[in-house]
């Protein structure tokens, strides 16, 4: 057996909302609670687990989502639907644009509660 990522926990002020927010964004659905947590499966055995803080500001993170080339259009399609801006960079200043890194497409936008999301069709090179 190798490491593998199993979940992460993602902050957020209201679990239901941010899980439904990105499972409509990608496509999938939300699952069933598990005690404190409200689990989206990515289909790749890892799940994101909202967990929610009300009492305390929420620590904007980054999450990159690998997605298939063929679903990208349909993502861009549903962010636009919901007048989400995306971005084709990190820093939030190329606004309704994606980028063309690595031969492939991706983006960025922001989720309900300000973390940085990504969708992109190609991995990273790596060194």
């Amino acid at each position: 057996m190798t490491v593998q990522l199993d979940h992460t926990v993602v902050h957020a002020t209201d679990r239901q909302l941010s899980a439904e927010f990105i499972a409509a964004i990608l496509g999938l659905k939300v699952g069933t609670p598990v005690g404190p947590f409200l689990p989206v499966d990515l289909g790749n055995g890892v799940t994101l687990d909202y967990y929610e803080k009300r009492d305390e500001p929420i620590q904007s993170q980054h999450y990159a989502f690998l997605v298939p080339d063929d679903q990208f259009d349909a993502m861009i399609d549903r962010l636009e639907a919901i007048a989400v801006t995306y971005y084709a960079d990190p820093d939030h200043i190329e606004p309704g644009q994606i980028n063309r890194l690595f031969g492939g497409r991706g983006t960025y936008f922001a989720d309900p509660d300000g973390h940085n999301m990504e969708i992109m069709t190609r991995p990273y090179a790596r060194p």
